[in-house]
């Protein structure tokens, strides 16, 4: 299923919205949160056409989604550079899905520094196994995503997990929202210190897009999730991303609630 099924019911304008292929999304109750903020941004850039890069985003995931929604979008404020919108899925009338979006236009730089290369570099995806096999992961990934190991199998990577992921179609789709769609596709670092096995749920994601206008390769990105500190049923994860050629593309902060 192309994420451009998904997407085809946003027009731009607030009001309601059906969303026929949620099914293939879901995530136990709910829309899996790349694609619900997926929906959110595209809302945003589709109610307001004319918009510089992305450069940051907040996004709070209140309550399940569904198939009826409702979507929102206004401008902030819009200065001569910057670009604050606010862009908010409802279900039942009230918040499921609440976000802020900042878009930048470029300057001429005043600091220039390289993101750092990830360390112990996988080598490229062609080159690695596939990961999460039928049966293996859940139907939203194996619905839509080609997911392979971005780590040497059998080691102790604590609480880290990395793959290379890419969309099983549509690798069409604008960086930016590949980014936005495809930054929560790994599971919390914590899932690898879990104790005994239960649900998990994303509370909220912060991120910066370091590089809103490159492309990688085939479409594929190197997704980490690392757990800088997990207790009392939360998890604080570091989210980021690298194209084909070990660019850093986003850089994310998100807190989990880990149950069981």
């Amino acid at each position: 299923m192309t994420i451009s099924s998904l997407l085809d019911p946003i027009t731009g304008k607030s009001g309601p919205a059906r969303l026929e292929h949620a099914d293939d999304w879901m995530q136990g109750r709910t829309l899996y949160g790349g694609a619900s903020a997926l929906i959110a941004f595209t809302m945003a850039t589709r109610a307001f056409t004319d918009l510089p890069p992305l450069r940051s985003a907040q996004i709070g995931f209140v309550a399940p989604i569904g198939k009826e929604i409702e979507l929102t979008a206004q401008i902030v404020r819009q200065g001569r550079n910057v670009t604050q919108v606010r862009s908010e899925i409802l279900s039942d009338g009230k918040p499921a899905l609440t976000a802020f979006w900042l878009f930048g236009t470029g300057r001429d730089a005043n600091s220039k520094r390289a993101s750092d290369r990830p360390e112990n570099w996988p080598g490229g995806p062609e080159e690695a196994q596939i990961a999460m096999r039928t049966g293996q992961a859940p139907a939203f990934i194996e619905n839509n995503f080609e997911v392979r190991f971005g780590q040497a199998k059998g080691e102790d990577h604590g609480a880290t997990i990395r793959r290379w992921a890419r969309l099983s179609e549509d690798h069409s789709l604008d960086t930016v929202s590949q980014l936005v769609l495809m930054g929560d596709v790994m599971p919390p670092g914590a899932m690898r210190i879990m104790q005994r096995m239960g649900p998990i749920s994303s509370i909220n994601w912060s991120f910066n897009v370091l590089e809103p206008e490159a492309k990688s390769k085939d479409g594929w990105f190197l997704a980490e999730n690392a757990s800088q500190h997990a207790d009392n049923g939360y998890s604080s994860e570091r989210l980021r991303m690298w194209d084909s050629e070990g660019r850093q593309m986003l850089d994310g902060l998100q807190c989990v609630a880990i149950f069981g």
